[in-house]
This record gives structure tokens, sequence and C-alpha cells, in this order.
């Protein structure tokens, strides 16, 4: 697809930067096929500015100089060079660099920088001493991407090279479930949104998917056949963000996504002791593969400490590789494919189920930020304890106001049962969990369909006020 899909904020904040005269010194980062390099070179050609463009490869630091040096040669003058440059190091290189930008105000993409940092731990210091010896006072607007998190993010920890030097840094975040419908204009929106539950908001994923076929062809084409696009890349997805003790990774990401979400149990089946979760998760969790839910309703002082956390694979990918691929290898080695689609097929509900409630509590987050609820809300999330599970909830501690949602993905329409269970059960034990007993707070719902509810479901929600959203009504809505 030669399109190009959203990413307007992005661009947006691109755009801020390059209005603010002198030097800015840019890290753009986030995971493997998310667009980074699709979206820079989308907006440097916006930009009509001279651009320089170079990418390592995994090659040796002596063949990466002269790479680069032969790339600025070409830029510089204009075309190919088939003179043979070789800088003698980065200083060197990083010169050539200053020289062909001049006095111009220029763009210069340095992309998976952290290649060649594998291959000469000192580049770090070599372009800390460049930025500030060479590009500092220039116009000079130098980008640095990379989908190795972990290794380019540690270029501006205290004390690292780049620390205190940075003008932006940009996480690039997975597309939306609403800008699925670019990529699938052929499916409808619960077909799309059962595609997003397998592949996410990546939109190299999302190209290599054909509307044209079915949902069992394209997992068949693409998860279960040895040559299949997906087979090996959450290890090497793995492999790239962390890229130390990836058995211990992986173990807890399989741990979560075969649904042990609380502490002790992630430590327990990962074979792990519980304190080593301090190292993993908290890594997880920056690299965006994990998510920390607490409950909307705890209190704001004691989102930091409290003992009610749960962990979720925030990545959709992962969690149905995870959940459905990965235990059953032994099904695709022993030529049984088509048993494990059977697997799936059974299952697929039921997890499909997990991310409408996401995209529900997605939906609400937009609102809440468009200040389309009915207050202002401090949190936004769901609510669980001992006695009561609701799937979304938004909650304003001042005013005491609280809105409480359920998600239903069957195939029926949904019933006055559901909200009536809602209001009359479930709304007091949730309130008898906030300080005080709830007492004096105003409640607000909303119900999210799949497809639709029945009369008496609409009649009982027009008495109370109640939103009722179906899943076009959501997505379209986003």
């Amino acid at each position: 697809m030669s399109q190009f899909i959203n990413r307007h904020h992005e661009l947006a904040l691109l755009d801020n930067l390059i209005q603010q005269p002198g030097a800015h010194l840019i890290m753009l980062y986030g995971r493997r096929r998310i667009g980074k390099t699709t979206l820079i070179t989308h907006w440097a050609r916006q930009t009509s500015l001279p651009t320089f463009y170079w990418v390592a490869k995994r090659d040796p630091r002596d063949l990466l100089l002269g790479n680069l040096g032969r790339a600025i040669y070409a830029w510089q003058h204009g075309g190919e060079s088939d003179v043979a440059i070789q800088p003698r190091d980065w200083e060197q290189a990083f010169k050539m660099l200053d020289a062909a930008v001049g006095n111009r105000r220029a763009i210069v993409i340095l992309d998976e920088l952290p290649y060649a940092l594998q291959q000469d731990s000192g580049l770090g210091s070599h372009l800390q001493a460049a930025w500030d010896h060479l590009f500092k006072e220039s116009q000079i607007i130098l980008i640095l991407s990379d989908s190795h998190i972990g290794m380019l993010t540690d270029l501006i920890q205290y004390q690292s090279p780049l620390y205190g030097r940075l003008t932006a840094q940009f996480p690039l975040h997975p597309l939306r479930f609403a800008d699925c419908q670019a990529f699938l204009p052929r499916y409808d929106s619960w077909q799309r949104l059962a595609i997003y539950a397998i592949l996410g908001g990546v939109p190299a994923y999302l190209e290599r998917w054909r509307d044209s076929e079915s949902l069992k062809a394209n997992v068949e084409r693409l998860f279960l056949q040895r040559t299949g696009w997906f087979r090996n890349e959450p290890q090497v997805l793995v492999s790239d963000l962390t890229e130390r003790e990836t058995v211990n990774y992986e173990a807890i990401l399989k741990v979560i996504a075969a649904g042990h979400h609380e502490r002790e149990a992630i430590a327990s089946y990962a074979a792990l002791k519980s304190t080593a979760l301090s190292h993993y998760l908290p890594r997880l969790i920056e690299l965006q593969f994990v998510e920390r839910r607490i409950p909307a309703t705890v209190p704001l002082a004691e989102l930091k400490t409290s003992r009610k956390t749960r962990y979720y694979l925030r990545d959709p990918f992962l969690r149905f590789y995870y959940r459905f691929i990965d235990p059953n290898l032994h099904l695709l080695y022993g030529g049984l494919p088509h048993r494990l689609w059977q697997m799936i097929e059974d299952n697929f509900r039921a997890f499909v189920a997990l991310t409408f409630e996401e995209i529900c509590l997605a939906w609400l987050v937009t609102q809440a930020q468009r200040e389309k609820l009915p207050f202002a809300a401090d949190n936004v999330g769901a609510h669980w304890s001992k006695t009561v599970q609701v799937d979304v909830a938004a909650i304003n501690w001042r005013e005491r106001q609280l809105l409480l949602g359920e998600c239903k993905w069957g195939d029926a329409l949904v019933s006055r049962s559901v909200l009536a269970e809602l209001i009359e059960v479930k709304t007091s034990k949730v309130l008898a969990d906030l300080p005080d007993g709830g007492d004096g707070w105003t409640v607000h719902y909303a119900l999210f369909a799949r497809q639709a509810f029945t009369g008496a479901a609409h009649s009982l929600a027009a008495q109370h006020g109640v939103r009722l959203l179906t899943l076009p009504e959501i997505e379209s809505g986003m």
C-alpha cells in the first residue's frame, strides 16, 4: 500500500519543530514495522528541504563508515559516487556530514542507528562530540531513528552521551482501530475488529492482510505455513527490543497471554522469583509489550502503590501469537495446521471480546479527551474488586461523578437484563468500594454492543439516560 495512513499528530509536531530556528536533535523510536521510516521520509519530502538519509546495516564498523562516507559524498555532489571514500573514524565521517550540510537548513536522518552502535560502542560519544562542536550552532535537523528501543533510549539516559541534548523525542505508537478501514475497506466493522485483535495497528502487518480473502485463508497463509510471514516475527521482535535475557522476557509474555494477570501468578508460571519481575516487567511496560492496569476507581494518590494491579499484553499481535500459535507449534511441525485452525476458531470469539473491551475503553478515552463525557474524567479504565467487575469506568473525584459501562460481543441483541444488572446490582457494589461507601455520587451509564440492542433495552436506557453504542458507531466516533 502506497497510501500514507494517519500520523497527523506526529506530522504536526514535526512541522512545529521545523518552524523553530536553530539546530534540532530528534529521536524517533518504536517497534519494528510501525512505520518510522515511512513517517520521516514522507514528512521530509513535504518540507522540500534538502534531506540526507542513511540507514545502518548489520555490517562491520569499517564497512559502515565507508558506506556512510560514500552516501555523504553522493548527496553533496548530486548522484551516486564511484569514488573510493573511507573515513578513518566516526569523527571524520561527521565532519564530512557537517561540510555537506554547510549553512543550509537541512534534514539529516540516521536510521537503524543501533546496528552501528552494536559494532562500535563508542559511536554515541562521537555523536555527542559532533553535536556539541559541529551541529549545535547550525541549522541542521538531525533525526535518529530505530526499532531497537532499548539501545537507542540508552543514549539519552543520565550520564549517557546524548543526555540533555534532545530537542524532542517521539515514540511512534500503533495506529488506531479506526485506521484499519483504510487497509481493509472490503471488510465490515466486525471483521476489521477481528483482524485488529490479531495484528493490532502495525501498518506493515495490516498491509499483508488480504481483505479479498477470508480470515481463515489469511491466518493459514500468514501463520500456519512453515513459510508464513509471521512465524518468526515474535522472536525477532523481542530480541530486537530487549537484546538480553530474551528467554525470561518471552516466558513472561507467554504466561500473561495464557491468562495469568497478577504478579504472583506470573512469577509462579514463568518459574521466576517474584522479586525478579521488578526487573522484567518495567522493561516490558516501557517497550509497550505489557500494560499495567489498575482499577479506575482507585484514588489518585494510591495509583502508583496499589496492590490491585493486573498485567496484560498490550500488543494484540503478541497476544494472538502467544495465545494460539506458540503453545501449538507441535501441530504445525507435525503437519496438522488444520487442527490448529480448529482450536483458534473454537476460542476466537472469547479472544476478540477482550479486544472489543479495549476498543470501547479507547472510545471512552477519546470522548474524555474531546470533553464529551458528562464530566471531566480524572481516570478512565475498568473496575474490579472481590465483589464486582465492570468493563469500563470513568471517574471525577472532586465532583463525585462516575460512569460505568459494559461491553457485549455476542451475536444476539443485548437485552434489558444486561443493563438492569449494571444499574440495579453492580452499581451499589462499585459504590461500596469507593471511600465513604460511595455516598453522594452521581452515576452515568454506557452500554456497548457488537450489533444492536433489544427494544426493552432501549426503553430502560431512555429512562436512565444511558448511552447505547454499537461497534460501527464506536469505529466512526474514534
